[in-house]
């Protein structure tokens, strides 16, 4: 197993954020920080963010890439083209598909408090589809599907590469074959028989089982 801890970055940011990029895949992204990891599969991102008191990215666009937002703490209110003014609260997690028609998004954090947001994303498998937005409330003590899967159905968009989101009580365990690329964004516990503490990303090419010493959020990456 592989790790990358939240102290061995760099800290960035832009506009009313702060963040450190745990994922720059080279395909993608030039300069990038030599530790961080390349993605899997259509993966490409991913970005633990804090947003400052009552913080904004500002509007801004994207085209041709899915963009996937993971709250840990806190609240965003959601504005832009698609589903202007939506709400998520900690666990919730928005996908926002750009295609060919692209979208524009502006995420607010409406707290006088910092939040906690991690933001993934993952090339289409097809360019040239249209816009779309999702959002997942969280289940609880479970493996939830968010991304990923076949075009005939319409629960997800549909990927050869998925993402699952597991928002945990402690106790809780998850299991997860094959390779993964994933993150524990919330909490502490035992993955594979090795303790995993809080903003760590990591890599397993033999499968994932964790289980929660506290409440904690995991982020699985995998290609179906």
């Amino acid at each position: 197993m592989h790790t990358l801890k939240y102290q061995d970055l760099p800290q960035g940011g832009f506009a009313g954020l702060k963040e450190r990029k745990f994922v720059t895949d080279r395909r993608v992204f030039r300069q990038v920080s030599p530790k961080a990891f390349n993605g899997i599969g259509d993966f490409v991102y991913l970005a633990d963010a804090n947003f400052v008191p009552n913080g904004e990215t500002g509007l801004h666009p994207h085209k041709e890439i899915d963009v996937i937002s993971v709250m840990v703490e806190g609240n965003v209110t959601h504005a832009g083209s698609l589903e202007h003014g939506k709400s998520l609260a900690a666990g919730y997690t928005q996908v926002q598909r750009a295609g060919g028609e692209g979208f524009t998004h502006n995420e607010i954090n409406p707290d006088d408090t910092e939040n906690h947001m991690i933001q993934l994303w993952v090339l289409p498998t097809k360019q040239g589809e249209p816009a779309g937005y999702k959002v997942y409330q969280p289940q609880v003590g479970k493996l939830q599907k968010i991304y990923g899967g076949s075009k005939d159905q319409d629960k997800t968009f549909y990927s050869s590469t998925a993402i699952s989101v597991a928002n945990l009580k402690s106790g809780n365990t998850v299991d997860h074959k094959g390779e993964v690329l994933g993150f524990l964004s919330k909490g502490e516990g035992k993955l594979n028989g090795e303790t995993l503490g809080a903003r760590t990303a990591f890599r397993v090419d033999e499968g994932v089982s964790f289980t929660a010493a506290t409440d904690s959020q995991l982020i699985l990456v995998y290609v179906e």
